[in-house]
């Protein structure tokens, strides 16, 4: 295939031995040399504390290729072309004598060099600075971190400060890697290239919107992270509120990265407090206990391996956003997200209001208002949901509703959708940042959701309990409830 990249990179890939970077960003790298968008002369210096050599470690990368890679879509030969390009350095990352084997390794500096922090985030300002004594990086460096930045505002700060003082803001990439999805970027196109959807975005035409991010799974071996950070600081503060802001944002000037960007800021600026009278309607917490989970036993959040039996971190949280605005004024978002939930879902659904006069049979006006369903997995499409006169001579003038439907799999036989880690990088070697996070989006996530924190630990009320399985505190259900709605599985 011919490359489509005129730019060489050199990717420095510190933390390359750990879970991140083995399950998804070198099968990811692998799909770009698969689909021929890595340019020739590109390197990757894989990097990690562990005592091991070059040969070592592709042995270990091709094993974890072939887990990671789909049957169909792994040739070795493909795999065998792309591990010509990497070597490992074993690197103490508090050590600054030991970057200078980074510097050696940079014998063509006129390759544009990328830095990827797969790392903890107190790594972040350490190798920074490193970097930058050692004369590894300049002005045109792009540096990749992960989210979640920081615990709290305070801690954001601190990291992005240190990021900072090293970087200028554009040369910074936050990635947070919903944003790399296929639907989330259609979201982006669905808006705003069809009149149809563009022309009924707001209150007048849209009664609530839901957001369900749901995983079937427990903690999976993170309890030491998870404990720490829990359900809201995990999925809330990163990927949720992003969502909401491509939901939710006014037209940009353009599809620049800064113009994308001042409108998701203006959303987070917009967004209405959660005060402490507002908790008890506005806000679920809860954690799972011993349930059932694909027709197996699975033990609760408290009896899961290394577990501290007296913690309270939530694993489940719903609550009720509003954006203080004129597109949304009065336009609940009903947001929720959790663990060993009864389906692995993420699922944005947006309710229009119904015609405001209604002719058909008064038993049928409950099916009146449309519905938008933007599905990001297990199957990633969108489908409309209408009404249509049901077929038949006895049917009369009786109603039924029906979607539109797209799957995106199906529509687009001939193209494979891409992983979010694929497009992501893709977009880091072109220098796009229009799919990452910018510094004051970081601030103002944070500065909302550790508002709904404070007033969690001033309550002092425990997470309320839910079995493994099913979707949920009964009291999620009943904050929906009392405005005489409900969640879309339940409707």
């Amino acid at each position: 295939m011919v490359n489509r990249t005129a730019t060489r990179c050199d990717l420095m890939l510190f933390g390359a031995l750990g879970d991140l970077a083995q399950r998804k960003l070198f099968p990811a790298l692998y799909q770009l040399e698969r689909a021929g968008l890595l340019a020739p002369g590109s390197r990757i210096l894989a990097i990690a504390r562990t005592e091991a050599g070059t040969d070592k470690v592709k042995e270990q990368l091709l094993e974890k290729l072939r887990k990671h890679v789909k049957s169909e879509e792994f040739d070795p030969d493909i795999a065998q072309a792309f591990l010509q390009r990497v070597e490992y350095q074993r690197l103490d990352f508090n050590d600054p004598e030991g970057y200078q084997a980074l510097r050696d390794w940079r014998d063509e500096p006129d390759n544009q060099l990328i830095v990827y922090m797969a790392t903890p985030p107190s790594m972040y300002g350490v190798i920074a600075r490193n970097l930058e004594a050692t004369r590894c990086c300049n002005e045109r460096t792009r540096v990749v971190v992960e989210k979640p930045i920081g615990h709290d505002l305070e801690t954001s700060r601190v990291i992005n400060d240190e990021l900072g003082q090293v970087y200028n803001e554009n040369q910074i990439f936050r990635i947070d890697h919903y944003l790399g999805k296929e639907t989330v970027q259609n979201l982006i196109a669905l808006r705003f290239a069809n009149n149809l959807f563009a022309s009924q975005w707001d209150q007048n035409h849209i009664s609530h919107v839901e957001i369900t991010v749901a995983e079937s799974v427990g903690i999976e071996g993170r309890w030491g992270y998870f404990d720490k950070a829990g359900q809201i600081r995990d999925m809330i503060q990163n990927h949720l509120l992003q969502l909401l802001c491509l939901i939710a944002m006014d037209p940009p000037a353009d599809l620049s990265a800064d113009s994308i960007r001042d409108e998701k800021v203006k959303v987070l600026k917009a967004l209405k407090q959660i005060t402490p009278e507002l908790m008890g309607s506005h806000v679920v917490r809860g954690q799972y206990t011993a349930g059932t989970s694909g027709g197996q036993p699975v033990p609760g959040y408290l009896e899961e391996e290394g577990a501290n039996k007296g913690s309270e971190t939530e694993t489940f949280v719903a609550l009720k956003a509003e954006i203080d605005n004129w597109r949304w004024s009065g336009v609940p978002f009903y947001i929720r997200t959790g663990k060993r939930l009864p389906e692995k879902l993420s699922q944005i659904i947006i309710h229009f209001k119904p015609a405001p006069h209604y002719i058909f049979d008064p038993d049928q006006k409950h099916l009146a208002n449309n519905k938008l369903i933007i599905r990001l997995q297990p199957d990633e499409g969108m489908s409309l949901k209408i009404l249509t006169k049901d077929q038949g001579l006895d049917k009369g003038m009786r109603l039924r509703q029906g979607p539109l439907e797209l799957t995106f799999s199906e529509t687009f036989e001939t193209d494979r959708i891409p992983d979010a880690y694929e497009r992501l990088l893709w977009e880091v070697m072109k220098g796009n940042q229009y799919l990452f996070v910018r510094r004051d989006e970081v601030e103002y996530a944070w500065r909302w959701v550790d508002q709904v924190i404070a007033n969690w630990h001033d309550s002092g009320e425990p997470p309320k309990r839910y079995a493994a399985g099913t979707w949920g505190p009964v009291a999620s259900i009943a904050m929906i409830t009392r405005d005489g709605r409900s969640w879309y599985e339940d409707a």
